[in-house]
């Protein structure tokens, strides 16, 4: 069973539609009281960095949330969820995420190409990774995104996307923690393996 946290700035029903299609139960709450009881803990997201994690902050999830990765057990952040788990965000002004990564959230500057990012792009595996067992490296998943996640240690980063002249991070695995800077649950067959292998692993 997977807790996907209910915070106000989520994509919630097409990831819970997309375990539902693995055959995997999850159960979608806005009760940070409610985290302490799963193993595997899923926060997705979409819009705006400082409004996203004053309702994580607001909500109770960031203290239920630390305590959870304290513990060892497995978290799973998507986009927006993604960027959440930096130290710092540079988006709108100047915001402070959970730190769970050491890093910065940094937008894409580029005069070659249109940002937002919108559409498939690949990604190239930086070690061996949980999230990615099974899939070919080098596959292609779905991304909507402005800014980009700059983790400070190279070894935090499982995989990176060329966009904008950058080879950004698109994936983190660290003790536990994963995230992800494209939607899985938009991202065709490699994307529901993706979901698959962090509901297995």
């Amino acid at each position: 069973m997977i807790f996907i946290a209910d915070y106000g700035a989520g994509n919630l029903h097409s990831v819970q539609k997309a375990f539902e299609y693995l055959g995997v139960k999850t159960v979608v709450s806005g009760d940070a009281s409610r985290l302490p009881d799963y193993q595997k803990v899923l926060v997705p997201g979409v819009g705006a960095f400082g409004h996203a994690i004053n309702s994580f902050n607001a909500s109770g999830f960031s203290d239920a949330l630390r305590e959870h990765v304290d513990k060892g057990r497995q978290v799973l952040g998507i986009c927006l969820g993604m960027q959440l788990f930096m130290g710092r965000s540079e988006e709108r002004g100047e915001h402070t995420g959970l730190g769970f990564v050491p890093g910065n959230v940094l937008r894409f500057d580029s005069e070659k190409e249109k940002v937002p990012q919108i559409g498939w792009n690949s990604v190239e595996y930086a070690k061996e990774s949980v999230l990615f067992r099974g899939i070919e490296n080098g596959s292609f998943f779905y991304f909507v995104h402005s800014y980009y996640c700059d983790p400070v240690h190279a070894e935090d980063i499982a995989g990176t996307t060329m966009f904008a002249g950058k080879n950004f991070c698109s994936a983190i695995e660290k003790n536990g923690i994963f995230a992800l800077q494209f939607h899985p649950e938009k991202s065709s067959d490699a994307g529901l393996k993706v979901l698959d292998n962090f509901a297995k692993c």
